[in-house]
C-alpha cells in the first residue's frame, strides 16, 4: 500500500513537469492586504498598478494577484472606504518573475480626511516583514518563523527550525520544549487542525516528520485563546504548509553530504535487510514466517512444533561490516495557477527523499550514589556504537479553488515514511553479574508512516458573517519488525569464553525477537462563525465554534525468545552470533538445543479511543484605539478509555471529565510600534494513552523497561503572561517579557535503576510544581554602520525556573525537560544584487533533568548537559539568478553530549567531577545542495 502510494506520488509529479516547463509565461505581483491595527484580512481593497492603471479587489483572505513583466519595477496604489490609501514604491518583480508584498492599512481617522502613505520595499524583505507584521498584530504572544528563515537556514524538518525560536529547544533531534517544559506540554496543529502523539512510548509529535522545504510558515502560539484547542501549557505549534502559487513552477533539488565520524570508517548494519530499505520500507523481509498464524493457536503448538517456527525466522543475529553511503537528498516541488470555469484554481505537489548515516558513540554507565554521602557504586559500564541510517520519503499536495472573492475551498494531503534503521553494538561490564563483562547487539528497523488528508473551507455568508470549516482524516503507522537482541558475558579478566546470556527463561534481553506495530485512526471536524460588529466607534467581533476528534488506536506487541533446557549447553552458548541460532541449533524444547517460545502476558497488547467534544465563545473587543482584548471560554469534554472495553479485564481504564478552559488576552498599542500584551489562562494536560497502559517493553540502549500507570491525573495549568514588544521598523523587532505557571498533579518519568536490566522507568504525579522565567527576543539590521550595511542580526534568550513539589515522595526539584537558559544567535549576511546570503546560527540550552531519578530509592536525577551547537549556511544565486548553490555545517564545534548525575549538591556539570550515565557524539555534517527553477 504504501509503495503504491508512492508511485502514484511520482507518477504525478511526472505529469505536472511536462505542463510546468512549458512557454516562459508573464510575472506577477501578489501579496495580502490587513488591518494594521488588528492583524486581520482586510477584502474588497482596490490594488492598482499605476503605470498601467490595471487592477484588482483583494479576496476573501485579503489576497491579490496582478499580472506584470519580469525584471520591471511598479508602484502600486492601494485604497478602501475605511482605510487610509497607500502607495508603494519600487516594487521589482525579479528574475523569476514574481514580486510578493503584503501591506498593512492603517483605519481611517474620525476626520475622514484622505491621507495617503508613501514606502518603498523589495519582494525579499516583505517576505519577513510580513511575518514579523503577522507577530505584531496577532491576539496573543507568539512567536513567528517565515518560510525565508527556514530557507536560510540547514534546517531539514521541522524539529530542527523550531530550535531558533524564543524560549525553545529540542529533544533527541525531533522532540520540542518550550520555555522548559518537556515535550508532553507542548501541542501541534497542521494547518489549524489538532494533530496527536506520534510515538508509542511518549506524548509528543515528532517535528522531524515534516519536511522543512514542504513549510510556508510556523506559528508558536504562548498564550491561549478559546477558539484553539486547550491541551498545551508551553506551546502552540502551528505549522502551515505550502498554498496556491502565483504562477506555475517547477523546481528540482539534489543534495550530497557526510558526517565527519562516518565518512571512511567501518560501518556496521543489519547482514539481512530488504529490496526497499533504501525506501524506508520493510519489503516482508522482516516478516514473521507464514506458518505463524495468530498468538491464541501459536501457544497451542507443542515444543518441537514452536520450534519449527523459530528454524524458518531469518539468521541475522551478527553486524556485518561495511562502507557508509554519501548521504542523499532529492526534492522536486511543482505548482499551477489557472482558471477552471473562471474560478481560480491552483495547487502544489511536492516530493522528498532523504538519506543519511550517523554513527554515536554511547558511553552507558549506570551508578547507584547514596543521596546522602553522594558516593558513586558503578553497576552498569557500558561502551556502545549505534550505527544509524535515517530514510525519510514524502510527498505533500494541495489543490485550492478560489470560488469569488468570497469564497475559498482546499484540499491538503502529506504521506510521509520516516525510518530508522540502526545497529548497537554493546561492550562493557554489567556488575550485578557474576559474569560481569559483556558484549552483544541490538538490530531495529523503526518504520512511522504519517498520512493525512485535510479540507478546509472560508465562506463570506454576508460582509459582517464569516464561516470556517474543516475536517481531516489522520493516519499513523508505528511498525517495528523483528527487534532483536543477542548479548553474550564471561568473566572479566580471564581467558574464558564468551558464553550466550541465556537461561530456561525466556528474556527480553538477550535471544528475543519482538515485533511491534501501532495504527491510530484519527478523525477530525469543526467549525466556527465570526460576525463583526461596531461599538465604541470601533470594530467589534465574536467568534463561536466547535470541534469534534475522534481517536482510534490499536497497539500489538508479540515477543520472543529462544531458551535451553536447565541443563543447558555450553558448546552451544559458546558459538559465535552468526552461528548460534541456526536452524541445526533448534531442538523439540526438551533436549539440550534451543526451545523456542512466546514471552506471555496480556499486557503487550492495548486498544484505546478518545473522543474530544470542543466548543468555545470568544470576543474580540477594540475598546480604544489602543486597546484590544481578546477573551472567552472553550469547553473541552474527553472522554477516553484504554486497555480493553472489558470493563472486569485489569487493563479497563475508562473516564469522563469536562474541563472549563477560560482565557484573556489583553494588547495596548502604547504607540504605532510599541505593544504591551497581558493574559491570563487556565490549560489542561491529559495522560497519554502508552502512559495509562499497562504495557511494560525493554529499553535496549537505556536498559530499562518502560512502565505505564492508569491511576495518573491530568494536569490543570494557570497561565500568566506579561510581553513588551518594539517593532522600530520593517524587518526589525525588540521584545521582552515574563511568565509564570502554576502546575496541579504534574506528569513526569522517573527512573529506578538497578542491575541486570532490571531497572525501570515509570510515569508519576507529582503534587504540584510553579514555572517562571523571562524572554527577550530582538532582530536588528546593522545598516547603520556603513561597513555593515547587509548584516542582520538576531538573537533570543531565556531564563527560566521552575520546582516540583511533593511532600509524600520527597521531591523538591526542576520539573523534567527543563533548561535554566535557552540561547540562539544568528548572524545574517546578505546582497541581493549578487544573489549571495550567508548565515550563521548558535544554539545552547541549560543542563535540564532527563531522567527523574526514584530519590525514595536513593537513585539521583539524570541531567543532560549544556552542548553549544553553531551552524552555516552560505548560498549563491547562479545560471541568471534561476539556480543556488547551498553550503551547509552543521554542529561544526561538534561537542560530546554528556548526560550525568551529580555526586555533590551542585546540580551544574562538573566534567571531571561529576558520574556520567551516558555520553553521545554526533560528528560534524557537511552537505551541498544544488536548487533549480524550470
Amino acid at each position: 500500500m504504501k509503495i503504491k502510494v508512492m508511485r502514484i506520488a511520482f507518477a504525478i509529479l511526472a505529469l505536472l513537469s511536462i505542463s510546468f516547463t512549458s512557454p516562459a509565461q508573464k510575472g506577477k505581483i501578489e501579496g495580502k492586504i490587513t488591518d494594521s491595527k488588528t492583524g486581520n484580512a482586510i477584502s474588497g481593497v482596490s490594488v492598482i498598478v499605476k503605470e498601467t492603471g490595471k487592477g484588482i479587489a483583494t479576496d476573501v483572505d485579503g489576497r491579490f494577484v496582478l499580472n506584470a513583466e519580469p525584471g520591471k519595477k511598479y508602484t502600486l496604489t492601494i485604497s478602501s472606504t475605511n482605510y487610509e490609501s497607500k502607495e508603494v514604491t519600487e516594487v521589482e518583480t525579479g528574475s523569476d518573475g514574481i514580486a510578493h508584498i503584503d501591506i498593512a492599512l492603517t483605519p481611517k481617522t474620525k476626520t475622514g480626511e484622505e491621507v495617503v502613505v508613501r514606502s518603498s520595499t523589495t519582494a525579499r524583505k516583505e517576505s519577513v516583514n510580513a511575518l514579523i507584521s503577522f507577530q505584531k498584530n496577532t491576539n496573543t504572544v507568539a512567536s513567528v518563523i517565515s518560510a525565508e528563515a527556514i530557507r536560510r537556514s540547514p534546517d531539514k524538518n521541522t524539529g530542527e527550525v523550531l530550535k531558533r525560536t524564543p524560549g525553545a529547544s529540542i529533544q533527541e533531534g525531533r522532540f520540542i520544549v518550550i520555555r522548559g517544559l518537556a515535550d508532553r506540554y507542548n501541542q501541534a496543529m497542521l494547518n489549524g487542525i489538532l494533530l496527536t502523539s506520534t510515538e508509542p512510548d511518549r506524548k509528543t509529535f515528532s517535528f522531524d516528520m515534516i519536511p522543512a522545504s514542504m513549510i510556508d510558515n510556523i506559528i508558536i502560539n504562548k498564550a491561549f485563546v478559546p477558539e484553539y484547542p486547550g491541551e498545551w501549557a508551553g506551546g502552540l505549534i502551528q505549522v502551515n504548509t505550502k498554498d496556491i502559487p502565483t504562477k506555475n513552477f517547477f523546481t528540482i533539488q539534489a543534495g550530497t553530504g557526510f558526517n565527519a565520524q562516518t565518512i571512511g570508517k567501518d560501518f556496521y548494519k543489519d547482514g539481512q535487510g530488504g529490496k526497499t530499505d533504501w525506501l524506508g520500507i520493510d519489503d516482508g523481509t522482516r516478516a514473521l514466517p507464514k506458518d505463524y498464524t495468530r498468538k491464541a493457536e501459536f501457544d497451542t503448538l507443542s515444543p518441537a512444533a514452536k520450534a519449527a517456527i523459530g528454524k524458518q525466522m531469518r539468521n541475522s543475529w551478527a553486524p556485518v561490516k561495511s562502507n557508509v553511503p554519501m548521504n542523499v537528498s532529492l526534492q522536486a516541488n511543482g505548482g499551477f495557477s489557472t482558471k477552471v470555469f473562471g474560478k481560480n484554481l491552483g495547487g502544489i505537489l511536492g516530493i522528498n527523499y532523504n538519506r543519511s548515516s550517523k554513527y554515536l558513540k554511547l558511553l552507558n554507565r549506570y551508578n547507584n550514589i547514596d543521596e546522602f554521602t553522594y558516593k558513586v557504586d558503578t553497576v552498569n559500564n557500558y561502551n556502545d556504537g549505534k550505527y544509524q541510517q535515517d530514510v525519510t520519503v514524502g510527498a505533500l499536495g494541495s489543490l485550492s479553488l478560489q470560488l469569488n472573492a468570497r469564497n475559498k475551498i482546499s484540499v491538503k494531503s502529506i504521506v510521509n515514511v520516516n525510518t530508522s534503521n540502526s545497529v548497537i553494538q554493546r561492550a562493557g561490564n554489567d556488575f550485578s553479574r557474576t559474569d560481569n563483562q559483556v558484549k552483544g547487539s541490538e538490530f531495529t528497523f523503526k518504520e512511522n508512516t504519517f498520512f493525512t488528508v485535510q479540507a478546509n473551507g472560508e465562506h463570506n455568508i454576508i460582509k459582517p458573517l464569516k464561516f470556517k470549516w474543516y475536517g481531516a482524516f489522520n493516519i499513523l503507522d508505528g511498525f517495528i519488525p523483528d527487534q532483536r537482541r543477542i548479548l553474550y558475558s564471561k568473566k572479566e579478566n580471564t581467558t574464558d569464553p564468551y558464553l550466550l546470556l541465556i537461561s530456561n527463561s525466556l528474556s527480553q534481553q538477550s535471544g528475543s525477537r519482538i515485533y511491534q506495530s501501532l495504527s491510530d485512526y484519527i478523525y477530525t471536524g469543526g467549525g466556527d462563525l465570526a460576525y463583526s460588529f461596531n461599538a465604541f466607534k470601533l470594530n467589534q467581533t465574536i467568534k463561536a465554534g466547535y470541534m469534534l476528534q475522534v481517536k482510534d488506536r490499536l497497539y500489538d506487541a508479540q515477543l520472543f525468545a529462544n531458551y535451553l533446557p536447565a541443563s543447558g549447553n555450553q558448546a552451544l552458548r559458546a558459538l559465535p552470533a552468526d552461528q548460534v541460532f541456526a536452524p541445526a541449533n533448534f531442538g523439540n524444547g526438551l533436549d539440550d538445543k534451543f526451545g523456542f517460545d512466546a514471552i506471555k502476558g496480556n499486557t503487550f497488547r492495548y486498544l484505546a479511543n478518545t473522543i474530544l467534544n470542543a466548543g468555545f465563545v470568544q470576543l474580540d473587543n477594540q475598546f480604544s484605539n489602543a486597546l484590544r482584548v481578546v477573551w472567552g471560554l472553550r469547553v473541552e469534554n474527553y472522554d477516553q478509555l484504554v486497555g480493553s472495553v472489558k470493563k472486569w479485564d485489569p487493563r479497563h481504564f475508562n473516564s469522563k471529565v469536562t474541563d472549563f478552559l477560560p482565557g484573556v488576552n489583553a494588547t495596548y498599542k502604547i504607540d504605532n510600534k510599541t505593544n504591551l500584551r497581558l493574559s491570563g489562562s487556565q490549560t489542561v494536560i491529559r495522560p497519554e494513552l502508552r502512559e495509562l497502559s499497562f504495557l511494560n517493553l525493554y529499553d535496549f540502549e537505556l536498559n530499562a523497561s518502560v512502565q505505564g500507570d492508569p491511576t495518573l491525573k491530568r494536569t490543570k495549568v494557570s497561565n500568566l503572561d506579561l510581553r513588551y514588544e518594539i517593532y522600530p521598523r520593517a524587518g526589525e523587532v525588540i521584545n521582552a517579557g515574563v511568565f509564570y505557571k502554576n502546575f496541579v498533579n504534574p506528569i513526569e518519568q522517573y527512573f529506578n535503576g538497578s542491575g541486570g536490566g532490571s531497572s525501570t522507568i515509570n510515569y508519576i504525579n507529582a503534587s504540584k510544581a510553579t514555572s517562571y522565567g523571562i524572554e527577550v527576543e530582538a532582530r536588528k539590521k546593522l545598516d547603520f554602520i556603513k561597513a555593515l550595511k547587509n548584516f542582520t542580526f538576531q538573537a533570543n534568550a531565556a531564563y527560566i525556573h521552575s520546582r516540583v513539589e511533593d511532600q509524600a515522595k520527597k521531591i523538591s526539584r526542576p520539573m523534567q525537560g527543563q533548561s535554566p537558559y535557552i540561547l540562539n544567535f544568528g548572524l545574517l549576511y546578505d546582497v541581493e544584487k549578487y544573489g549571495l546570503n550567508a548565515t550563521l546560527l548558535f544554539n545552547q540550552i541549560g543542563e535540564r533533568i532527563y531522567l527523574v531519578g526514584d530519590v525514595q530509592a536513593g537513585a539521583p536525577d539524570v541531567y543532560e548537559a549544556p552542548r553549544p551547537v553553531l551552524d552555516l549556511q552560505i548560498a549563491k544565486k547562479i545560471l541568471q539568478k534561476k539556480a543556488e548553490l547551498r553550503l551547509n555545517i552543521a554542529d561544526i564545534i561538534n561537542q560530546k553530549q554528556y548526560f550525568y548525575q551529580n555526586t555533590n549538591s551542585k546540580t551544574s556539570f562538573q566534567k571531571d567531577v561529576d558520574a556520567y550515565r551516558f555520553t553521545r557524539k554526533f560528528g560534524t555534517t557537511y552537505s551541498l545542495t544544488f536548487n533549480y527553477s524550470l
